[in-house]
């Protein structure tokens, strides 16, 4: 794990009590550095993310995805020796060595943040549930910015970045629009940007919190108006 000890994962949390510590442990195996923001679940999520071994942060009341990665960003900063930083969900979805294959790249490339995607070219995204690739794609379709970034799936919530876009990452959607709100950033501070091919886990369990149709039109809709800000 020495390997990784300047990494610090972000984990956005609400009311993932079920699966949160086999998800910390999971990735503690290679990341020793976790921050867990606990978005002021009513569950014990708090609980079950101190007997996992992650730093946890705590809102007293849910402020939404977005402000939960903005809080972990800035508590993992300040830590000694950090250098990079990775988004991670914490429903069990996203995969440990993705993160690592990711990291290497922005290790030896010159870039600032790598962003994981499901939709390259020739990939199977049959397993994907259909709403979900139709909110992603029209959300790209639509979306000028996201097209001449080379972005493919930009609500991937599987990041990895270096300290140049943590120093200057202030989101401000609280919510789901802080996907759309990172590309903005992307492309205002014109930080060095690729993609990544990564394998979504879509579990029982993370397809029962499933993506609704009305926050979908949301997200397409915050997507549009960012995007169309060129």
């Amino acid at each position: 794990m020495a390997e990784w000890s300047d990494v610090w994962l972000v984990v956005p949390v609400y009311n993932e009590a079920e699966v949160i510590a086999d998800v910390v442990r999971n990735a503690r195996q290679t990341f020793p550095n976790i921050v867990c923001v606990d978005d002021g679940s009513a569950d014990a999520s708090a609980e079950q993310i101190q007997l996992a071994g992650a730093h946890l942060v705590r809102h007293p009341v849910n402020l939404g995805q977005g402000a939960a990665l903005q809080t972990g960003v800035s508590y993992a900063k300040a830590q000694p020796g950090a250098k990079y930083f990775a988004t991670f969900d914490a429903d069990g979805q996203h995969q440990v060595d993705d993160v690592a294959r990711m990291l290497k790249r922005l290790q030896t490339e010159d870039l600032d943040i790598i962003v994981g995607t499901r939709f390259l070219a020739g990939a199977d995204t049959s397993h994907i549930p259909w709403i979900k690739r139709f909110v992603l794609k029209t959300v790209v379709m639509l979306s000028p910015r996201t097209r001449r970034l080379g972005l493919t799936d930009a609500h991937n919530g599987l990041r990895v970045f270096n300290r140049t876009v943590a120093e200057k990452l202030n989101i401000t959607s609280n919510g789901m629009g802080h996907a759309s709100e990172f590309v903005e950033l992307i492309d205002h501070h014109k930080w060095k940007v690729s993609e990544e091919h990564v394998t979504i886990l879509y579990t029982e369990y993370s397809m029962a919190k499933g993506q609704s149709l009305i926050n979908g039109v949301n997200i397409v809709f915050d997507g549009v108006m960012r995007g169309s800000r060129h």
